[in-house]
């Protein structure tokens, strides 16, 4: 089987094979640290997240690259008006970023470039693009010339006289209204420190020049793939793109794209004001059903975020976590490193590989379940410990193994005492399951009302009965 990948500038699924065998470098866009983060900026950190675990279980070595964009307009307003300096500003939420990744089991990047902290290499490369006859200088600041680069358009299939203007400078002071800025003159109502010394005079990079840089100085002149959130791919990707092309080098060979999270059909954003912050919702709901709730919906697929969406993610960790508490206090516990070795079942391969299809994936990881609580029903110990095995394994890759480090740590007081109540819960599920079953609906009903008057909702789906604690 072959891993294939949805290719964003095709758009088209093509067979993944990296530029060397074995390795894989994969540049992905990170936050700009001006506000907290909210649940819909931790989608393309999962949804990338789950593609490094699955390269990785498959034999390559991944080198994650993940940005911070540190300074930028709306971090330098934000900071004046609150009255403190704008590197503290940036880095106050740059811990909060970190911390909300780490709380949904997101690995750590092998690299987390700031664009400060590459100046000398954003400046390099703007004087190349000058030289190459693709950027000019204009009071200071320079612009990349659009009507320079033929393939301008190319990763969005946008014709280039049907774009808006870029908003970085009046349309009037430059050749074409759509250059946009690689270099940023200093303005007198800025801070010096928000500028460095160039060519140009003082100033700071444009947004789009920082990922160009960064991305060559950790990956080189080509790597693999370049991943980010749906809303980057114009202008921010289509620019990064033109700049490192138009400089001569080959950039991504492959770009993925995650959805948006939405709530009412609208992109969940603070500019519209519907952004639920990960701090609230992780008050509320365990940090794994939030990661649950994220990677289980395909990740080119629109995720609407409600609080139904979170009490059924809560619902289907405690049911995952149960079982493999029942489990593991039956057969003993494994070690992950025999996790890691398992074999894992076909089907769940097959729908990894295919454009990393986790809804597929973890309907196999359903399917195993049922057949273990099966087999723990009826004491057949070698089964229960293959079941235990396999689900371990096949959630080990998604990042969701309940007894792997991340989860097995965080599974403490309320966690703990709702993996109890599972453990409860799903024998009289069982039980009811048998009874019905065998057509004994009275006894299915009494079983049903005696959870219901203990505040227990017993809801049959296709993928069998799951319960939640009434409102």
């Amino acid at each position: 089987m072959t891993l294939t990948l949805f290719d964003t500038s095709t758009r088209t699924e093509r067979a993944f094979a990296p530029l060397e065998p074995g390795k894989v470098g994969i540049y992905l866009c990170g936050p700009t640290v001006q506000s907290s983060p909210h649940v819909g900026h931790l989608r393309s950190a999962v949804a990338f997240d789950v593609l490094q675990r699955w390269l990785e279980r498959t034999g390559h070595e991944v080198t994650m690259v993940r940005n911070v964009t540190d300074i930028d307009d709306k971090t330098l307003a934000k900071a004046a008006e609150a009255g403190v300096p704008w590197w503290q500003w940036a880095l106050t939420y740059e811990r909060e970023f970190q911390a909300a990744y780490a709380a949904v089991g997101v690995k750590p990047p092998a690299a987390e470039p700031r664009a400060t902290g590459h100046i000398p290499e954003i400046i390099a490369l703007v004087q190349r693009l000058v030289e190459r006859g693709h950027a000019y200088e204009l009071s200071g600041s320079v612009y990349f010339d659009v009507r320079s680069f033929d393939d301008y358009g190319s990763l969005t299939r946008q014709a280039l006289d049907d774009l808006t203007p870029a908003p970085d400078a009046p349309a009037d002071d430059k050749h074409d209204p759509r250059d946009f800025a690689l270099w940023k003159a200093r303005k007198s109502s800025e801070p010096e420190t928000a500028s460095w010394d160039s060519p140009w005079g003082p100033g700071r990079p444009g947004w789009h020049i920082e990922c160009s840089a960064m991305a060559r100085r950790f990956l080189g002149d080509a790597f693999d793939i370049h991943g980010g959130g749906l809303d980057l791919r114009f202008p921010h990707h289509e620019n990064e793109q033109a700049q490192s092309r138009g400089a001569g080098y080959a950039f991504a060979q492959l770009w993925m794209h995650s959805a948006w999270v939405t709530q009412s059909g609208a992109k969940m954003s603070k500019s519209l004001g519907n952004g639920l912050l990960v701090s609230e919702v992780l008050s509320r709901y365990p940090a794994a059903a939030l990661r649950l709730a994220l990677a289980g919906v395909h990740y080119r697929s629109m995720l609407e975020y409600s609080e139904q969406t979170m009490e059924d993610a809560t619902a289907t960790w405690n049911r995952l976590a149960g079982f493999v508490q029942r489990a593991s206090d039956r057969v003993g516990d494994v070690t992950l490193a025999q996790v890691q070795a398992t074999d894992l079942p076909e089907a769940f391969v097959e729908a990894m590989d295919d454009d990393l299809s986790v809804p597929r994936a973890l309907a196999h990881v359903h399917e195993t379940v049922r057949a273990g609580n099966a087999a723990l029903t009826g004491g057949d110990e070698a089964a229960v410990a293959e079941a235990l095995l396999s689900v371990r394994a096949m959630l080990d890759v998604l990042g969701l193994d309940p007894a792997g480090e991340t989860w097995a740590s965080a599974d403490s007081g309320a966690g703990a005492a709702m993996t109890a109540l599972d453990s409860l819960v799903q024998a009289d599920i069982q039980a009811r399951a048998d009874a019905r079953a065998a057509k004994d609906w009275g006894t299915a009903d009494a079983i049903r009302d005696r959870l219901a008057e203990a505040g227990i909702v017993i809801e049959d789906a296709a993928d069998g009965a799951r319960w939640s604690l009434q409102g």
